[in-house]
Order: structure tokens, then C-alpha cells, then sequence
């Protein structure tokens, strides 16, 4: 088949690289020049395990085509996905902006009929509003059906989740559309979820917030653990074994963070709120997030006596999670503000974030080129990012890089008992 993609982010580009490699021909619209003669060259424009080798395949094969221009995009299409932002306002709701843009580039080059689909998160409606401006601008004699068929990428393993997905969810209006992208997910040996536009726009922000309920819950526990003597991982290997909870996300730490879920969150918040329902525990929910953080930063803090000023501080990982280098809404960027604005010296290495992490971060971080070298004379060590690397640090070599042996464990990645045994002053999430 023949495919357009508005948008080469992680949902674009990593989507458009799959259907390409399935056999399909796919355009990719951006705006960004520079970006886009990048991709021509078969360069991937983020970090994504496995991402580069697929797009160069299906460039040199002449499958994938970057383009500036929508008409080139569109007219030789059947289908035509908008994947592009939708970050979120003051207000929490999402910024629908350069869906609704697409949607009149798109329908300014409208031939014969086609098939709109919004694969950015937006809120129950978007749709209707797409359809409403695709009519305003297109040209006499041409036709469309709009479908939603949202994404569900984990950062850091998008392109296994694209190949390989728990399912696909088609919103449609017509039963043509609707099997033009059936047929377009035909290789893909997956579960269907068939429904309506409006179903469809809610299931994505429904499975985002609850993953985000359940990281919350977690780090409520872990808050009540510290304060009653409990070891919360234990505690919710108790839980987890219930068949009916499971321990998938059931994980404390220093919060949640990345393009989706604290937007997606706010925004099913938001739309509640238009539809006159108080989402409260969304609400708690989106206050424990931040709460997990600002826990963490006085534990640091408490540890030398309320004061940072004059201390060094290694921290590892700073992307929101492994296997990425995106910084949005990163937990590393509020913790190091805190350190760096309490006077400390803050030390930072990531295996592939650090120079997304220099646009974000204060300035006066000292980034380096090891964990080993982050730690060096340092008076304690601080663990944000679960990379792999870490797990696998030589924890006896780390201890002699430290001015003291003190750990801060964001993600509860080292055994409390065995750190101890090696000298360090052990700090986990939750954990005595």
C-alpha cells in the first residue's frame, strides 16, 4: 500500500519505518530542513535501539521517501497518518495546534479518496474537528473518511512494539476505512479493536493513566514503607503475585516521566473536566508523581544535615527512562536543579542522553565519560536511569572512585544488604 506520515518523531518515524520494511511505500512529511535531509541519507534524528539499521534498509530500498512538501506526501497515499506533537498547555490540556494544521495541509492536496488517521494522543472529538477542516479546504471531487488508530510505543523498545503489538486499535467511521487499515495491519499478527473515533481517542489516554496509577501506587507504598519499617519491595512482590494485580509497573522510584505520560495524564484530567467529572485520582496521582521526586531530593538532602552546598554529587542516568535519550520530563532534570540550586557539584553521565541532557539541564553540570569518572571524589553517588550499564558496574571500583561511600538509589537496582557489605551508606526508595 501506499502510506504518508505527518510527523517524524518518535511515533512517526519509528511507524513509518516498520510499515516500509513490511513492503509498503511510505512518505514522511516534516518542516525541519535539516532534519529531513538527514533522514533522506538513511540517518535516524533520535536514539531508538534497532531504529537506524531499519531506516537506512528502507531508504536505500527506495520505500521510505522524506519529503517537505504535502502534495508530494499525500496525493499518491491511501491512508494518511497525522503523528505529531500534542504537548501540553498551562492548563493541562493537550495543544492540538499542529494536528489541526496537518489536517489543512492534508486536505488542501486532497485526490480521489482517502483514509485521515490520527495517530497522536488527542483527546475524545479531535477527530470531528479533523474531519470539520478537511471539508472546509478540500478540492470539489475529492472524499475522506477519518479513523483514529492511536499508538502505544514504549521508548526504548518502539520498534519491537511496532512490529510486535499487544494491539491495534482502529477508530473508524465507515466500513471502507476501516478496512483499508485492516488491511494495512495484515502482516502484523496481533489482536484488532475495532470501535468507533471516540473509543479509540479515549482507550490510549485510559492506558496511560493507568500505568500511571499503578507507578504512583507503588511510590505511595514506598512513602508508608519508610515510615512503618516495611521493605516496599518486598511488599509488592507480596502484591504482585496476586494474578489479578501483577507486578508490571508496580515499581517505585523517583516518578514517572517521558513525552506521555505525565501529558496524558493531565489531559484525561483536563478532559474529565470539560465533561463537568472531577478525576480524582488522576489528580493524587499527578501529585504523587511530583511528590516521588521532591521525596527523593530530601533524602539527599537530609543525608548531609539539610545543607548540599559544597558537595560533590554523581548522578547516573538522566533520560526518563533506559534505552532513550529524550529529557522530557526527565526526573534527573528536577533532581539536579535542586542539588545545583543548593550549592552542590553535580557530576552526570548517561550512556546516550548527555547532549539532550545540556539543553535542559542548569548550567555548571560537569558532564563525563563513565560512571566510574562521575564518581570520582564524589561524597555520594546517585542512581536516576535503570540503564543496564549500571546494573553491571563494578560496585567495588565505584567505592574507590567516592570521597564517601554513599548511594542513592532512584530506581532500587542494587540489593540494600549487599551495598551495605561493601561499605556504602545504602538509600533506596522504600527500603530501611
Amino acid at each position: 500500500m501506499n502510506v504518508a506520515f505527518i510527523g517524524h518523531g518518535y511515533v512517526g518515524l519509528v511507524t513509518a519505518a516498520i510499515f516500509a520494511d513490511l513492503g509498503n511505500t511510505v512518505w514522511v512529511v516534516g518542516r525541519n530542513k535539516e532534519k529531513i535531509e538527514k533522514l533522506k541519507q538513511g540517518i535516524a534524528t533520535f536514539y531508538e535501539p534497532g531504529l537506524s539499521e531499519i531506516v537506512k534498509r528502507n531508504v536505500d530500498a527506495g520505500r521510505l521517501i522524506f519529503t517537505l512538501e504535502y502534495k508530494e506526501a499525500v496525493v499518491p497515499s491511501e491512508i494518511i497518518f497525522i503523528a505529531v506533537g500534542t504537548p501540553p498547555k498551562p492548563t493541562g490540556d493537550a495543544d492540538l495546534t499542529e494536528v489541526f494544521n496537518a489536517a489543512r495541509e492534508i486536505g488542501k492536496n486532497l485526490v480521489g479518496y482517502k483514509v485521515v488517521s490520527v495517530k497522536s494522543t488527542v483527546p475524545p472529538g479531535t477527530n470531528k474537528k479533523v474531519g470539520e477542516i478537511l471539508d472546509e479546504v478540500k478540492p470539489a471531487g475529492s472524499s475522506f473518511a477519518i479513523a483514529s488508530c492511536p499508538e502505544f510505543l514504549r521508548q526504548g523498545q518502539a520498534v519491537g512494539d511496532t512490529q510486535h503489538p499487544q494491539r491495534v486499535v482502529i477508530g473508524t467511521t465507515s466500513d471502507r476505512a476501516q478496512k483499508l487499515l485492516v488491511d494495512l495491519h495484515k502482516t502484523i499478527d496481533t489482536k484488532l479493536v475495532l470501535c468507533n473515533v471516540e473509543t479509540a481517542e479515549l482507550i490510549k489516554y485510559a492506558a496511560n493513566s493507568m500505568l500511571s496509577v499503578k507507578i504512583s501506587f507503588a511510590n505511595a507504598l514506598a512513602f508508608l514503607s519508610e515510615k512503618v519499617g516495611a521493605d516496599v519491595e518486598k511488599v509488592l512482590e507480596g502484591v504482585g503475585l496476586d494474578q489479578r494485580i501483577g507486578r508490571s509497573f508496580l515499581y517505585p522510584g523517583v516518578g514517572y516521566g517521558g513525552s506521555c505520560f505525565p501529558k496524558d495524564v493531565k489531559a484525561l484530567i483536563a478532559i474529565a473536566r470539560d465533561y463537568d467529572y472531577d478525576f480524582t485520582l488522576l489528580k493524587a496521582t499527578d501529585e504523587i508523581n511530583d511528590e516521588a521526586r521532591l521525596h527523593f531530593i530530601r533524602k539527599i538532602e537530609n543525608h548531609f544535615a539539610g545543607n548540599v552546598k559544597g558537595k560533590t554529587i554523581g548522578v547516573l542516568g538522566l533520560s526518563f527512562k533506559p534505552d532513550t535519550d529524550d529529557m522530557r520530563f526527565a526526573p534527573s532534570i528536577t533532581i539536579i536543579s535542586a542539588l545545583i540550586k543548593g550549592g552542590a557539584l553535580v557530576r552526570a553521565y548517561d550512556p546516550v542522553a548527555m547532549e539532550n541532557a545540556k539543553k535542559v539541564l542548569p548550567e555548571g553540570v560537569l558532564y563525563t565519560t563513565n560512571a566510574y569518572e562521575a564518581a570520582t571524589s564524589a561524597d555520594a553517588v546517585v542512581v536516576v536511569t535503570e540503564w543496564n550499564e549500571f546494573k553491571q558496574l563494578d560496585m567495588v571500583k565505584l567505592a574507590g572512585c567516592l570521597k564517601e561511600r554513599v548511594l542513592f538509589d532512584g530506581r532500587n537496582m542494587y540489593d540494600p544488604q549487599t551495598m551495605k557489605d561493601l561499605g556504602y551508606r545504602y538509600f533506596g526508595v522504600g527500603r530501611m
